[in-house]
């Protein structure tokens, strides 16, 4: 397929600052090569109210066409959301396809997806965002053709009556429960575990893929794309160099962004629950990138909207190895941050040692005689088994765990702690 040539564009209000339109055109520029477009040319606007009409003045809009027709480009897309009527407007007057930022980050989605659960999400998100957009001459679903932005929430043909559009909601919904019903399942089994689940977020392309190679030792697929990873990914990851017998399940999921898309967030809960659910959140931040401060207070709005105690999160301020120098380092409002170089694995001793003392700083080995084969299997939600052998009056195990915890066993369960 032929790479399509966008030109990106924005609306800003006058209160925006110059660096934070720079960030956001340049990252709306980023989200078009992941979507596979080159890049030929910006333009953007402040002015007090958007214009119902077409986003930007008329004059800008008419600079866009002198743009389309000199550099010969097939695409505009907008930083901002689009109205029906302001895409309509906009294609009718430039004669090519216009597309807005939310629906550029589904199709980037729609493209990356490969688990049912994720193909399920993104389709959904996609219905979401396209059902209050099929009146008149707006978008159709069911239009066919190649190219960012075309890529329907399914395979087959898809009927723009908002009747059976709905309909097909309520169908991937269904199915969505049934998976995340699986997954749930998956997770209890999991809290049973006497280990943390420990959880990366950050801003895409922070490097948490690449950090979860570091703690895996696994080779999950890094890109300097944005949402290069979309589909979690569940991992045991041994403490055995720094504290044998040890380990955590480590998860990595999807890259948060500023403004993401709210039919994105909606669709993506039952995944975003994972983090929810950690005992620890490790909230990975690019000190390479200028705006770094303003990705992670994205992301910090994203964790309290999940309700994450503030607690739970080690701030991981990650790429020091592409620093200048180490006076770079920003000063730690909190005394838990950490550096590391997650390409380099430098640092990653000091994030696994905090793991360590975050969970597992009241774990000691300690021995348990039980009666009979129940009693053993059961100790596995307790603690963590390092050893079990027969014994005269049943079974005896060399375990790590926590006293309390180990008392509470021998009250719901009996044996003998040694």
């Amino acid at each position: 397929m032929p790479v399509e040539k966008a030109i990106t564009c924005g609306w800003f209000s006058v209160q925006q600052s110059e660096a934070e339109i720079t960030t956001s055109m340049a990252e709306l520029q980023a989200l078009c090569r992941t979507a596979g477009a080159a890049t030929l040319g910006q333009l953007w606007q402040k002015r007090p109210v958007a214009d119902r009409r077409f986003l930007i003045g008329l004059g800008k809009v008419e600079e866009i066409g002198r743009l389309i027709e000199s550099l010969n480009a097939n695409l505009v897309v907008f930083f901002n959301v689009l109205s029906t009527m302001q895409q309509r407007n906009l294609e009718d007057f430039l004669g090519v396809k216009v597309i807005d930022r939310s629906r550029l980050i589904l199709d980037i989605f729609a493209n990356r997806a490969r688990s049912q659960e994720g193909k399920l999400q993104v389709e959904l998100a996609q219905l979401l965002y396209f059902l209050p957009r099929l009146t008149g001459k707006g978008v159709a679903l069911s239009r066919l053709g190649g190219g960012i932005g075309t890529r329907g929430p399914g395979e087959s043909k898809l009927e723009t009556d908002r009747r059976l559009i709905k309909v097909k909601i309520a169908r991937i919904r269904k199915k969505l429960k049934a998976v995340i019903s699986n997954r749930d399942l998956q997770r209890q089994n999991r809290r049973s575990l006497p280990v943390p689940l420990v959880s990366l977020v950050g801003y895409t392309s922070a490097g948490k893929s690449t950090l979860f190679n570091a703690l895996t030792g696994e080779d999950a697929f890094v890109s300097n794309k944005l949402f290069s990873t979309l589909d979690p990914l569940l991992r045991r990851v041994n403490l055995h160099n720094l504290h044998p017998g040890y380990y955590y399940i480590l998860s990595d999921t999807v890259g948060f962004i500023r403004s993401m898309p709210a039919e994105l967030f909606i669709s993506f809960k039952a995944t975003l629950e994972e983090v929810r659910q950690a005992d620890i959140v490790l909230h990975v931040v690019d000190l390479t990138n200028p705006d770094w401060p303003g990705q992670k207070n994205e992301v910090e709005k994203v964790l309290r909207q999940l309700d994450i105690a503030q607690e739970k999160i080690v701030t991981v301020f990650n790429k020091i190895d592409l620093l200048a120098d180490a006076e770079k380092l920003p000063a730690g409002e909190n005394p838990g941050n950490l550096y590391i170089s997650a390409a380099e694995r430098s640092g990653i001793d000091a994030l696994q040692e905090e793991i360590f003392r975050r969970y597992f700083s009241d774990y000691e080995f300690c021995t348990i005689e039980v009666a009979d084969k129940q009693q053993l299997d059961a100790l596995g939600n307790w603690a963590i088994v390092l050893e079990k052998n027969r014994s005269a009056d049943g079974f005896k195990a060399g375990v790590l765990c926590s006293l309390g915890k180990m008392l509470q066993f021998k009250e719901k369960h009996g044996g003998v702690i040694r």
